[in-house]
């Protein structure tokens, strides 16, 4: 098997991530999975479709990730392996998209508009 590589994105967070037949190993921009993600909760968002599909201990991966949060990033490189893990094996599609892995969401932080404190909030009105 060669070097699989594939991209996830959430808000405003990618994960670039190179997945090749190893031993288990994760490492995050140069550390290792538990180094970068210190919460159980993104290292679970992280290793969700390896683990629904048993695969935790067959494959290893490098991973860039780049802006947005901890959520933000934890729940793009989780976009990233689903594709690869689609991509090493097309049967497995059906049980990740039933588990709700392969949809990008597409949810973004709204702008802020001028003459206004937030994106949606206005100053109060004063009529007189």
């Amino acid at each position: 098997m060669e070097v699989v590589n594939t991209i996830g994105r959430r808000k405003t967070a990618v994960a670039r991530i190179y997945v090749s037949e190893g031993k288990g190993n994760i490492t995050i921009n140069k550390r290792e999975l538990k180094e970068y993600f210190p919460a159980e909760t993104l290292q679970y968002i992280a290793m969700q479709p390896l683990n629904l599909l048993e695969v935790a201990e067959k494959y290893d991966i490098k991973a860039n990730l780049d802006g947005g949060g901890p959520k933000g990033q934890a729940e793009a490189f989780r976009l990233a392996v689903t594709r690869a893990l689609m991509e090493i094996d097309p049967e497995s599609r059906p049980q990740l998209k039933a588990a709700g892995f392969v949809t990008r969401d597409p949810r973004e932080v709204e702008r802020k508009k001028p003459g206004q404190p937030k994106a949606r909030k206005r100053f109060q009105f004063s009529k007189r």
